[in-house]
């Protein structure tokens, strides 16, 4: 197919989708993609240190549809200016740039809010060290048989490309393992696993005093007596049934790029600005939808309750949860605005997610200090009605009678798993009746859901530490 028809196709495509969903909507899917791409090239470029073409290749493959534009687009990396760029021919443009310790922001052309990296006060670790500084091979042959599987790729796509695993078996680490040029310090896009971050942070505050679950969420733009919207509780948004009209993160694809809540994320420089003017597409409390505009929300929340400063919020989140968990490897990236992308922008190590993990294994607490409220576990866990994929306040969930929790415990999982998960393929997965956390990151296709080879990971893993006396130094 020569150049010229594929451009056709291309303006063709996009003209049909406007024709279905709206002209203003399809006008801003080539930036939504853009966005997209350049923000992850930018992150994984100067935070993460992994090749472009590497993430850029493994990135568009996991998400379906991709191939009929990744033909078309070009990015270039600017290693002086740390920067990015990716264009889609005339149709999108988009600029992501890098600033040290803060990651990557979205450059829209308005002025990125200049932020104070807060310094570390070098708070010491309250929870336990899980591991050595070298990678702790498998402790059995089962587990190694376990990684062996979950890094081997299939003859023929869809492609696993794990790229971390890390099991930790009652706080210490059985197993680990690393793709090429990824080891035990290496920052990694955690994508919606950020989301359960921010439910945590959600719960410092609740233990606080400084927000209630069941009352008003405090946002100023909601405040009007005859606004519908002051009825959203922070429960609700913490559940995804706020009702906001953004659209739905669920899927990971070309097609998602016409979302409302995409425009949100990577042409908007206000992110919580954008969501917060959005009216009600359902009553709040009715109907559960999930998009990353309620996460966004709790995130303006958190910088609020912090002291409203970008700092302030960074300050908190280190000093109230990653510093007592040992997490040093973190690096929360922010919106132009300068609140905490807290949809799906965090990046840590592999092992810095299995402390996160560990935190919910020890029922919130951490050397003896409660961190979250007394009982934010089961909260966490509980089932959210109408949820069908399953899912609680801020986890996923096994709990309950949903497709995706009676899918997973058909498939090996225990009946008492939560995870925080991330698109194509980003695991945290709790098992406390097994005293374990699995970490597991990567690139793979959502759908089918075997294709990030999760299901073998965790059956295996569960199978392999019940083999009494095999794991050294574990009880």
């Amino acid at each position: 197919m020569t150049r010229r028809r594929k451009i056709i196709l291309l303006t063709t495509a996009i003209a049909c989708i406007g024709l279905a969903l709206g002209a203003a909507r399809a006008r801003n899917a080539p930036q939504v993609a853009t966005g997209f791409l350049a923000d992850i090239l930018c992150a994984e470029t100067f935070v993460s240190g992994l090749d472009p073409q590497r993430t850029f290749t493994e990135t568009t493959d996991a998400m379906p549809g991709t191939g009929l534009i990744t033909w078309a687009m070009d990015y270039r990396i600017d290693r002086v200016r740390k920067d990015v760029t990716v264009t889609l021919f005339g149709l999108g443009r988009s600029h992501a740039v890098y600033r040290e310790g803060l990651g990557c922001t979205l450059d829209h052309g308005a002025d990125i809010a200049d932020v104070a990296l807060p310094p570390d006060d070098k708070q010491p670790a309250l929870l336990p060290e899980i591991a050595g500084s070298a990678i702790v091979p498998p402790q059995s042959g089962a587990l190694a048989a376990a990684l062996d599987r979950a890094f081997t790729e299939p003859a023929q796509p869809p492609y696993r490309r794990t790229r971390a695993i890390v099991v930790l078996k009652s706080g210490r680490i059985v197993a680990e393992r690393y793709a090429d040029g990824i080891g035990p310090e290496t920052p990694l896009l955690g994508f919606s696993m950020t989301k359960s971050v921010m439910s945590a942070l959600t719960g410092v505050l609740v233990r606080q005093g400084q927000l209630t679950l069941d009352g008003p969420a405090p946002v100023a733009a909601w405040t009007q007596p005859d606004d519908p919207r002051r009825a959203i509780t922070v429960d609700q948004l913490l559940r995804h049934t706020a009702g906001l009209a953004l659209g739905s993160s669920l899927e990971a694809s070309l097609g998602s790029a016409f979302e409302p809540v995409n425009r949100m994320k990577f042409i908007e420089t206000d992110m919580a600005a954008y969501a917060a003017g959005m009216p009600l597409a359902t009553a709040p409390g009715t109907v559960w939808n999930y998009h990353d505009g309620n996460t966004i929300m709790l995130a303006h929340l958190i910088r609020n309750a912090a002291g409203g400063k970008p700092a302030d919020a960074l300050r908190f989140a280190r000093r109230e949860l990653f510093a007592p968990l040992g997490m040093r490897h973190v690096t929360l990236q922010l919106d132009g605005a300068g609140t905490i992308e807290g949809s799906s922008e965090m990046m840590a190590p592999a092992r810095d997610w299995a402390r996160f993990g560990q935190l919910y294994l020890n029922d919130d607490v951490a050397g003896g200090k409660r961190i979250l409220p007394e009982g934010w576990v089961n909260y966490s866990a509980s089932a959210t009605p109408n949820a069908w994929v399953g899912i609680g306040a801020g986890f996923w969930t096994n709990q309950g009678d949903s497709f995706g929790a009676k899918f997973r415990i058909a498939h090996g999982w225990p009946r008492d798993a939560f995870f925080a998960k991330g698109t194509i393929g980003q695991y945290t997965i709790v098992i406390p009746s097994e005293r374990l956390v699995i970490v597991r990151l990567g690139r793979s296709l959502n759908a089918p859901p075997e294709a990030d080879g999760v299901f073998d990971l965790v059956r295996d893993v569960v199978a392999a530490t019940r083999e009494k006396g095999k794991l050294a130094g574990v009880d």
